[in-house]
């Protein structure tokens, strides 16, 4: 531990692996104390207060507790808070209150900050922290006025107000957590709502890179296009791309078996909402357990893709996946370099995006391993399709997706634990959490005479 503590400052992810750590624990302790919980409602345990805060804090939306009737408003209040906190990203936090206290920040939260937001240390992170803060409570305070619009009168304005800027803000973060039992399967043709929710979701998900760059170049729109960063136009053409795919294999596959009785404007919504949804956010307006396995075998595909780096969603996401398309596509033409819009991709960003993509499929599977061990012996092995639900669960919980075909409150514990996990990786991103926790960095490598495998 001495070690591990000690090396914060040579590691900069440690510290956010600590901040994310600390902060599930004390989040859990929390949502387990009598306040938090509702009169009438059992005791939560610990490993459930755990298993929430994670969610809550992985922008995840995975939970084991009714939100609604489990938690009272002081613990629902205090998901929130997670959800908050975890979206905008602990670090951003602290660095900003510490400008606000002490002046300046460290050199370590500089750093920390600066991977965490997708920009280079030397930049004024007073200015970015604050643009950031003020990105994200200006959508959410639209998001709270266009749902609270959407369905005044469908309850007391009390709790109108309570739910909207609750739904707000898990949307904006990419959360998934609803203040219904089904999720918004109640409000599955409602327009209004489904439209506030879905843009919240993909505006968060685009990352405050490409949101800071769009509006920058919505300045001047003349060569609009054209001026616009590479990773810019990958993140909003593979989103395009991801959305429109998504929502028509939805239809294709759904639209006379679990939605047949459904009126042609909610199919047409429920197929752009579960596209949405599936880019880690989580909210839900069908039932996913009554999905085919052909469904939920595309929606595993889009939940492993995700969204934007340096957003509020998880996946290893939309970038890398476009980087590896377009090298495998130069590779079978036969061009030597990877480009991209007159752009040339680096052959070292390949080979980060090879391991990232990689190194998620071989936590994915590990997880997969260890669920299917763990509740070898409890009832949900006898279900039909356990295999493809346990891998839609673990690609759910990595992915911070937090979409579920409803095994999720079945768990034995050590299954929980297992989610809990994968959530705490997929917030931190695999190579993040690995580089968090490795013992040494080693600055020197021998290089040996160079041998060419077979490949294919």
């Amino acid at each position: 531990m001495a070690q591990f503590t000690g090396s914060l400052v040579s590691y900069p992810a440690r510290v956010s692996f600590a901040a994310y750590v600390f902060t599930i624990l004390v989040g859990g302790a929390l949502l387990t104390l009598p306040a938090a919980r509702q009169p009438d409602c059992p005791p939560i345990s610990l490993v459930d207060g755990i298993f929430t805060a994670t969610s809550a804090c992985c922008v995840t939306g995975l939970t084991v507790r009714s939100t609604l009737n489990d938690f009272s408003f002081l613990g629902q209040a205090l998901i929130l808070a997670l959800i908050q906190l975890g979206g905008l990203g602990i670090m951003t936090i602290t660095t900003l209150l510490s400008f606000q206290i002490g002046g300046e920040a460290t050199l370590r939260q500089r750093a920390v900050v600066a991977e965490t937001l997708g920009i280079k240390s030397g930049r004024d992170l007073r200015w970015v922290t604050l643009a950031v803060l003020a990105t994200v409570l200006f959508a959410e305070a639209c998001g709270f006025v266009l749902l609270c619009w959407a369905d005044w009168g469908s309850a007391a304005p009390g709790h109108v107000v309570w739910r909207s800027l609750f739904h707000s803000v898990s949307a904006f973060c990419n959360a998934g957590f609803a203040l219904h039992d089904q999720n918004l399967v109640p409000d599955a043709g409602r327009v209004s709502i489904n439209l506030v929710i879905c843009g919240l979701i993909i505006l968060g998900g685009l990352g405050f890179p490409v949101i800071f760059d769009v509006v920058s170049r919505l300045r001047r729109r003349e060569e609009f296009w054209e001026r616009l960063h590479m990773q810019t136009k990958m993140m909003l053409i593979g989103t395009a791309v991801l959305l429109a795919c998504g929502a028509a294999s939805f239809w294709a596959l759904e639209w006379d078996e679990a939605i047949a009785r459904e009126p042609l404007p909610t199919k047409l919504l429920m197929g752009l909402f579960h596209s949405t949804t599936c880019r880690t956010a989580g909210f839900n307006t069908v039932d996913y357990g009554a999905l085919s396995s052909a469904t939920l075998f595309l929606a595993i595909i889009l939940m492993a893709i995700g969204a934007g780096p340096c957003s509020t969603a998880g996946g290893f996401k939309v970038s890398t996946f476009m980087t590896l398309v377009v090298s495998s596509w130069s590779n079978f033409r036969g061009w030597k370099h990877v480009n991209f819009f007159r752009r040339t991709i680096p052959e070292s960003a390949v080979e980060r995006a090879t391991a990232t993509a990689l190194f998620f499929a071989a936590v994915a599977i590990a997880a997969l391993v260890a669920l299917l061990v763990v509740e070898t012996r409890g009832d949900l092995s006898a279900r039909p399709r356990w295999f493809l639900e346990a891998l839609f669960e673990c690609i759910s919980a990595l992915g911070t997706v937090g979409l579920s075909t409803g095994i999720t409150p079945a768990l034995t514990d050590p299954g929980k634990l297992v989610l809990v996990a994968l959530m705490l990786l997929g917030r931190l991103g695999p190579i993040t959490a690995a580089v968090a926790l490795a013992r040494e960095r080693r600055s020197y490598q021998p290089l040996f005479p160079e041998e060419e495998p077979l490949i294919g």
